[in-house]
């Protein structure tokens, strides 16, 4: 991977960019943290922040051959 590219994959985005990039609300992913469910989360004070690399691992763990495998 390009130097450039992989730094810009391990930055901090706060949770609206992340949801935005995974497709879903920020509400939906607010409730993904308080479940346990959902990408790691960093947070700082009252900031929650995701880390690019940390939401590509997430979302690659996601794909799934079927609708019944868990």
């Amino acid at each position: 991977m390009h130097q450039a590219q992989e730094n810009q994959n391990d930055g901090f985005i706060n949770e609206k960019a992340a949801a935005d990039f995974l497709c879903q609300s920020v509400r939906t992913i607010q409730k993904w943290r308080t479940t346990g469910y959902g990408p790691r989360f960093f947070k700082f004070g009252r900031s929650v922040r995701y880390r690019r690399s940390v939401l590509l691992e997430w979302v690659e763990e996601q794909t799934r051959r079927h609708t019944s495998q868990t």
